[in-house]
């Protein structure tokens, strides 16, 4: 889904849902409408997926639109990252949305419990990112990606729906079967040289 054709269909729809937002004559808000339904159309005509499907999911929202928030954890133990290993068989820093009632601290060490069993405690943020610059563009809405450093307090790994193991893996042991829309090889190596170097200032877009 990387192409402008779908670069367009997400500006279209925002202009849409922030139209829907603010707009106040009738006629305008079924120029609005007309627009996401167009903006769905366009998704649908690249991906085969049903526009019904579409316009569900891309225009669902209300209010203005903003990039949902990511976060995800480096933790290290002795030198070494913790990686999940997911259900479809890929690795990735343990993380997830951000939820509504959650800290970018407070939602990092959640999703490090809930998908591997481990206590931790956040301790530094690593990077900022845009994840149309640094990962695969397959969601039809923006993304931000926050790193954040943790310590290990405590635990071993716990049974739960969305991972099957936890691993550490030294710099040169990360694998290639990374879930690279949540996070790249060089972003689990910036995490390390986050970690060699504790002045290293956060790097944000």
């Amino acid at each position: 889904m990387n192409d402008k054709w779908i670069d367009f269909a997400i500006r279209l729809q925002s202009i849409a849902q922030a139209g829907l937002q603010y707009g106040k004559d009738k006629y305008d808000i079924e120029r609005y409408e007309e627009i996401r339904r167009i903006a769905a159309e366009m998704i649908s005509a690249k991906t085969n997926i049903s526009a019904e499907k579409v316009y569900n999911l891309f225009c669902n929202e209300t209010g203005y639109q903003t990039p949902k928030v990511d976060t995800r954890a480096a933790v290290f133990v002795d030198g070494k990252i913790l990686l999940v290993h997911e259900n479809n068989g890929t690795w990735s820093l343990p993380g997830g949305w951000c939820d509504v009632d959650q800290s970018v601290a407070s939602n990092t060490e959640k999703e490090v419990k809930e998908e591997s069993g481990l206590t931790v405690k956040s301790e530094r943020l690593i990077a900022v990112q845009d994840w149309r610059k640094h990962n695969v563009t397959n969601y039809a809405y923006g993304v931000i990606k926050i790193f954040v450093q943790c310590k290990y307090v405590c635990g071993e790994f716990e049974k739960n729906i969305e991972t099957t193991e936890i691993g550490f893996f030294g710099k040169d042991e990360i694998p290639e079967n990374l879930a690279v829309e949540k996070c790249t090889r060089e972003q689990v190596l910036m995490c390390f040289e986050a970690y060699e170097n504790p002045k290293m200032p956060t790097s944000f877009d």
